[in-house]
């Protein structure tokens, strides 16, 4: 419980120190936890405030945000139901913090939950920098991300993501 409030996430929260800077929602790799990232969104945008969740779906006892079939091959309704409840979560923190929408920085399984929280639920998100990620859903709707920054990020030598 913080602030009154219980939520459906473990997670970090550090308050920002910087109005004009953008709160980051940071969304760690399978095998990671709520604190992977924060030495991350400190540097990226120092004085942001950080929101930082721990996936809920255990692979192998690791952390991820939802669940995969096989390596590469993701169960899309998990996806679809896991993005609502990221979704649900980043609105019920913005009420508890007082936050604007948050910048997802993600990494892996993070960068994709944030890809298919953006398609999905395109409201949630100021927009996304996505490290490693992969097509989450083989059919994303149609969604309007006008005004919402994307940066994709991936390496040629990458044998997940060429």
């Amino acid at each position: 419980m913080t602030n009154g409030v219980t939520f459906d996430f473990i997670h970090r929260f550090e308050p920002g120190t910087d109005e004009r800077a953008p709160p980051l929602l940071l969304l760690h790799g399978t095998g990671g936890d709520e604190n992977d990232l924060l030495s991350l969104g400190r540097a990226l945008s120092p004085g942001s405030a950080l929101l930082s969740p721990r996936g809920p779906v255990l692979e192998n006892g690791m952390p991820r945000f939802f669940r995969r079939l096989a390596e590469g091959v993701f169960d899309e309704a998990d996806v679809r139901r896991r993005a609502g409840d990221l979704a649900a979560f980043v609105a019920q923190a913005r009420a508890a913090y007082g936050l604007a929408a948050p910048v997802a920085v993600g990494f892996s399984n993070g960068a994709n939950i944030a890809a298919a929280t953006l398609l999905l639920h395109p409201e949630v998100l100021a927009g996304a920098v996505l490290l490693r990620a992969m097509v989450p859903l083989a059919e994303s709707p149609p969604a309007d991300l006008a005004g919402r920054p994307v940066l994709l990020l991936s390496g040629t030598l990458d044998p997940i993501v060429p």
